[in-house]
Formats: C-alpha cells, structure tokens, sequence
C-alpha cells in the first residue's frame, strides 16, 4: 500500500483488506484495501491531514443504497458511523444531527419533541449522511425540504460550514463543494405541522408490507421516472422473479433485487442492466439508477 502508510497513527480502528460484504445491505462487495473508523472528529481530521493527496477517499454509512464489485475498493473507506450519532435540540423547531445517525432514530425522536413534518425520515433506510448525500425521501417529502444548514469535513481535515444555497439540489442529487463529505445536518421543522408517531408507524407498516425486507437488498434500485413508477415499469415488462445467479428481482416489490441464494455483485449488477435494458426495449423508458455502483471487477 504505496499512498496509506502501514504506521499512520490513528486512535480509531485501521483494518486493512476489509470485506465489503461485512458492511453493505446486498452482503456482497470484494475487500476494501484500507477501512478506518476514526474514534473522534479530531482523530477524523488528524486522519486526513496526514493522508497522501494521491490516496482515494470513499466515505461509507451503513451501506443501504451502495453496491461494491467483486474487486473491491481502492485507497481507504472511512466509516465515522459509530462516532457521528448526536441528536440535539436546538430550540423549538430546530435539532442537529450527526451523518452516522440513522433517519429512523432522528424521526422516533423529533415526534418525541413534536416536531413535524419529521415521520418521513422513518421511510428512508440509512444515516443523515447519506440521506443529506442523495436528497433522499419517502412518503412525498425530501431530505432538502428541512435543511437549515450543514458541516462538512474535507480531505484535508478542516470542517466548513454551508447553507443548502451553496448547493444543487433534485430529485435523489446533491451537488456542493467538492471534495467534503456531510458530518452534520441542521433541520428546521415546522410550527404548524403536528407529528404523529400512528403515522410513522404506518408508513412503516405499509413499507413491511410492500417490500422484501428480510432479505437482503439495497432498497430501491432505480428512481422513478417522471410522472411513473419504476416497479410498474419492471413489472409490466414481466420481470418480477427473473434471476442471474443468486440475484432476484423480487416478486413482491419490483424494483427492489434480492440476494436470494449467495448472489455476487456481479450477479447484481448484471441483473441490475439487465433490467434497465429489458425496460428500454420494452417500455422506451431509460431508468436511471438510485444505488451506487462502486468498486473494481474481479479479476
């Protein structure tokens, strides 16, 4: 490992040819070449001072939206999950979150407050980080929609502060300063807006009910285009079921792909195209990917 020093000092843990699969909802992906979980936000920022610029950076979360190759991941992959879990109140209306912290703890505790609209957060399956990263949503309403502001870290150690006018925001896209990852979320909820833990616990029935969630999966697999569902599309072009090794199209959401049987990530991304391309064909809609595709081919 030329770039990442075997004797880099971190208080944190450093482990190296870390399987992916240990980290990632799909249970699949090829070893990280260097996997750090730092102890602190200064162990964090004395981390990446001292990292080579050449070294590449890949910031993890729990892995719910992502699938890594079989060949894995070069450089390092940083998971600040453990350490990134506050919840404050700031004041009537206004609580910050840690990236680490998971949307279902941030939505069970800003009903708690009486803060709303805050149940949608329940929907989304990941951290703050990750949900602030790709605009994530549920039930009709977007990460974004709450944003007050945000601090991030970038590669050299230092933390900044920005207001969501200093970045583009869509539909599941998130554009900002380049090279800084999200440590922290500011949220404004509002005041005549009453949360209600029966709603969140609905909204959670519903998605039990309508996805596979005891097997793993990475969620929604593509976004849905304008004005349509990509599950409909999937669905009508009859792929509900169809498999490329141990990689399903699951029969009871179709736009969720399940590791039914000790399924690769190839298995996965070849379903994955497989699907985009058959829709094509077939419906003239080119679906766009929600999952991350990361990572090298096996060799």
């Amino acid at each position: 490992m030329n770039a990442l020093a075997k004797d880099l000092s971190v208080r944190g843990e450093l482990r190296y040819n870390e399987p992916m699969s240990r980290h990632t909802s799909w249970r699949v992906g090829g070893p990280a070449e260097a996997f750090f979980i730092p102890e602190s936000i200064e162990d964090l920022s004395s981390f990446l001072a001292d990292l080579d610029d050449a070294t590449p950076i890949f910031w993890h979360g729990v892995g719910s939206n992502l699938l890594v190759r079989d060949g894995g991941l070069q450089g390092v992959v940083i998971s600040a999950t453990k350490m990134l879990r506050q919840l404050d109140r700031i004041d009537h209306y206004l609580v910050r979150a840690g990236a680490g912290l998971p949307c279902t703890q941030l939505a069970r505790q800003c009903i708690r407050w009486g803060f709303g609209p805050s149940e949608f957060f329940a929907g989304i399956p990941g951290t703050v980080g990750g949900a602030l990263a790709m605009n994530a949503g549920a039930h009709g309403s977007e990460t974004w929609d709450r944003v007050e502001s945000v601090r991030t870290i970038d590669r050299n150690g230092e933390i900044h502060q920005h207001s969501p006018a200093e970045y583009t925001v869509g539909y599941r896209s998130v554009i900002g300063p380049a090279n800084e990852w999200f440590i922290e979320g500011t949220f404004r909820f509002d005041p005549d807006v009453v949360p209600s833990m029966e709603s969140m616990k609905a909204m959670l029935d519903r998605r039990k009910n309508t996805q596979p969630l005891g097997l793993p999966s990475c969620g929604s697999v593509f976004r849905n285009p304008p004005g349509d569902f990509s599950a409909r599309l999937i669905e009508a072009a009859g792929l509900k079921g169809f498999r490329i090794g141990g990689a399903e199209v699951s029969t009871k959401h179709a736009n969720f792909i399940i590791n039914r049987d000790e399924a690769s990530a190839t298995d996965i991304e070849e379903l994955i195209e497989h699907v985009r391309q058959t829709v094509l064909d077939e419906q003239g809609v080119a679906l766009k990917h929600e999952v991350r595709i990361v990572g090298e081919v096996a060799a």
